[in-house]
């Protein structure tokens, strides 16, 4: 009987890329789902479920990325201090208004693994609000994303 070897790729000849992503005019849960995807390393064909084969993931000018429908005014974004009646809730409007990178932050770690290696992956986004960023010596890659179907950007 022979068994099967499954192909595990070492730390050392994985190769991280550097990606910048600019959040203009993106929606939300698009643009969260494709950054989840670079960061699992999904579309590399070495990708393991269970190791980090994914790349950096940059993104900047988080402040305006877009939302349809009503959720400016109706998306809660909830927070426990972990005191008794220490819930605290704010609409998606007034969060972006006081820290805009949170928003794109926890819908992307909303889709990553819940365990120990989505904490590690989570590491790999660097998110900013202005069109700024202090990564210039990685020589990040500008990454296309389409969040509307049929827009190529």
């Amino acid at each position: 009987m022979t068994t099967v070897k499954t192909y595990l790729p070492s730390q050392a000849t994985l190769e991280r890329e550097w990606y910048i992503v600019d959040a203009t005019d993106k929606r939300l849960g698009r643009l969260a789902s494709e950054i989840a995807q670079v960061l699992r390393g999904k579309k590399k064909p070495e990708y393991t479920p269970h190791l980090d084969t994914g790349d950096f993931v940059i993104v900047i000018n988080a402040e305006k990325v877009a939302v349809t429908g009503k959720k400016r005014t109706q998306k809660l974004y909830r927070r426990h201090s972990g005191r008794p009646g220490g819930m605290k809730t704010e609409t998606f409007a007034k969060l972006q208004d006081r820290i805009p990178e949170r928003i794109l932050e926890q819908a992307v770690k909303g889709m990553l693994p819940k365990n120990s290696l989505g904490k590690q992956l989570f590491t790999k986004l660097k998110v900013y609000a202005g069109p700024t960023h202090p990564h210039d010596a990685q020589k990040p890659k500008e990454l296309k994303v389409s969040t509307i179907p049929g827009e190529e950007n």
